[in-house]
C-alpha cells in the first residue's frame, strides 16, 4: 500500500532533531528504523504530516548506563 504524503526532515544533531520537533508539535513523529511507524503509514492507522528521521544519528546508536 501506498504511504500516504509527508514532509521528511532528517535530522542532522539530536538537537536540531528536538528544535524540529518543538517547531512542528503534535504533526511530526520521530523515525528511528521504520519498524513499526511505516507499516502502521501503509495501512492508514498513522498519518504524521512531518516525520524527523534520527536513524543516521550516531549519538542515538547505543545504550549507555
Amino acid at each position: 500500500m501506498k504511504l500516504p504524503p509527508f514532509t521528511l526532515t532528517r535530522a542532522e544533531s539530536t538537537d536540531h532533531a528536538v528544535a524540529t520537533l518543538g517547531e512542528l508539535g503534535d504533526e511530526a513523529k520521530l523515525l528511528a528504523g521504520g519498524q513499526s511507524l511505516i507499516p502502521l503509514m501503509s495501512l492508514r492507522l498513522a498519518a504524521p504530516a512531518h516525520v524527523v528521521d534520527v536513524s543516521g544519528l550516531r549519538e542515538l546508536s547505543y545504550i549507555a548506563d
